[in-house]
């Protein structure tokens, strides 16, 4: 199998160096990643500037590896050109999840979805564990898990996956929890007194059972499919249920 594997984080994070590792035991691997860390770059492609792809030192000997001066989607873009025979676009180890609304900003889950409109499939993997080096040689068993399990379903094009801090129960199917939006804009200044503004999270209180940040609360690995078409099929539905002409503006 080859298995492209990227992230947000940049090159040099060990979330992407023990994803890379466990890779290598699945099939050949190449990584192509920011040169910087790129969170919260949603699904932005560079196209006012052209782009470098270099080679890299990587800490993972098994996966010849590449560093490039763009977003998560551009590297996945750039990678899929360079070696067209890939198979799968694993995404992460990510330095914080990626649950409820967070999947809209997200680097990492966009970085999956620019495979899957590619035509290969993209797995995101993130943990709500923080940036702790030392967690990742906990979770390397569980990404392995997860991938032993999910690399068969060939017909699921897009998953995004997280794990909890501690050390899982198990892996549950959840739907992606959208009951709260969880930013917000906090103000403040700098030494010269000039007004700024940071975008910040808060938490989320009363999530869904059966979504992937119940799942995580309650200490399992959240696996959510996604969707790459985002039509409403229910007000579509009532449109043209209530009889809707090709122009609305015309009934």
């Amino acid at each position: 199998m080859h298995i492209l594997v990227t992230n947000d984080d940049g090159i040099y994070s060990p979330g992407l160096v023990a994803l890379a590792g466990v890779a290598a035991t699945f099939g050949e691997v190449r990584v192509v990643a920011p040169h910087v860390e790129m969170s919260s770059a949603a699904h932005s492609i560079t196209s006012a500037r052209p782009l470098t792809c270099k080679r890299t030192p990587f800490a993972s000997p098994e996966a010849e590896a590449y560093r490039v001066n763009g977003t998560p989607a551009d590297c996945v873009a750039l990678g899929i050109h360079k070696w067209k025979n890939t198979e799968v676009v694993l995404s992460g180890v990510n330095l914080g999840s990626n649950l409820g609304n967070s999947l809209w900003p997200s680097g990492t889950v966009a970085a999956a979805r620019q495979a899957a409109l590619m035509g290969v499939r993209g797995i995101a993997f993130s943990t709500s564990a923080g940036g702790e080096e030392a967690h990742f040689a906990a979770l390397e068993p569980w990404v392995r898990r997860v991938l032993e399990f999910i690399l068969p379903l060939h017909d699921v094009p897009l998953i995004n996956v997280n794990f909890p801090a501690s050390t899982p129960r198990g892996m549950r199917w959840t739907r992606q929890s959208v009951r709260h939006y969880d930013g917000r804009v906090v103000p403040g200044e700098d030494p010269m007194g000039r007004k700024h503004f940071w975008f910040t999270v808060t938490p989320v209180e009363g999530v869904d059972e059966g979504t992937d940040r119940w799942a995580v609360e309650q200490g399992y690995v959240s696996l959510t499919p996604i969707r790459l078409d985002l039509t409403d099929e229910r007000a579509l539905a009532q449109f043209e249920a209530a009889g809707a002409t090709r122009d609305p503006a015309a009934a």
